[in-house]
């Protein structure tokens, strides 16, 4: 059985660089977001959401299954999504945990 992954798996892994196996892509995980902790009654985990950061380009990473290897730690097979980002200067992406 697969390991329920946790706020709390990705919060030690903030600004390292993830490479997306597969792909020319490198990212660091910015920020994680949420609350992690105890879930709710009925719950089996708390929502979160992990924030990895890129250059913004016309050439950016596509929505999609990624094994993502985190440098100097552990991989993981994550769904990964661009997301709407202001900033003129770089594109964020997401992996959102429910």
């Amino acid at each position: 059985m697969t390991k329920l992954l946790m706020f709390e798996d990705f919060e030690p892994h903030i600004g390292k660089l993830v490479h997306f196996k597969g792909t020319s892509y490198t990212f660091p995980i910015h920020r994680v977001e949420g609350v992690g902790g105890e879930p709710q009654p009925g719950m089996k985990r708390t929502f979160f959401q992990v924030i990895f950061r890129g250059p913004k380009s016309a050439d950016f990473m596509r929505e999609g299954m990624y094994q993502c290897e985190i440098e100097g730690g552990p991989s993981y097979d994550l769904y990964i999504a661009p997301i709407q980002t202001a900033s003129p200067d770089y594109q964020e992406y997401q992996a959102a945990f429910n």
